[in-house]
């Protein structure tokens, strides 16, 4: 029936900042952003991959009222909203030391897994990323 998923969604606290860290520090290019008018359609993808996307919501209206919005930001800043991404990389050591010389703060030093190896970190809104070296 289905044969790919497109877009996924993760909410950030503020667009602009979400943009420099997803792109900027992280590496990943900017697939849309959209002034709707309504709300910003901002998403990114891994360079080279625009069929696999993440929108930056910032929580609010449309699509909840400000009162859920506001509890949506303290969950999100807690890293308590459940969502979170998963990212590959040829090489989990060195794209550590890289985003550790950009300043990025993890939460998880890369680590022998079954699976591979893989570390964790936080966005600046409280979002949780892994990005892990798959075994060969």
């Amino acid at each position: 029936m289905f044969n790919a998923i497109t877009q996924s969604q993760i909410y950030v606290l503020d667009q602009d900042e979400a943009l420099d860290f997803y792109a900027g520090t992280l590496g990943l290019e900017v697939t849309a952003d959209i002034d709707m008018g309504f709300m910003r359609w901002l998403t990114v993808s891994v360079p080279g991959h625009p069929e696999r996307q993440i929108l930056l919501e910032k929580p609010g209206a449309p699509a909840m009222s400000e009162e859920t919005a506001e509890q949506v930001r303290d969950l999100v800043t807690k890293g308590a909203m459940g969502g979170w991404l998963i990212l590959t990389t040829d090489d989990c050591r060195k794209t550590y030391e890289t985003l550790l010389e950009r300043g990025v703060e993890f939460t998880e030093e890369p680590t022998e897994r079954p699976y591979g190896i893989d570390c964790g970190l936080r966005d600046p809104f409280g979002n949780r990323i892994r990005f892990t070296q798959p075994k060969v």
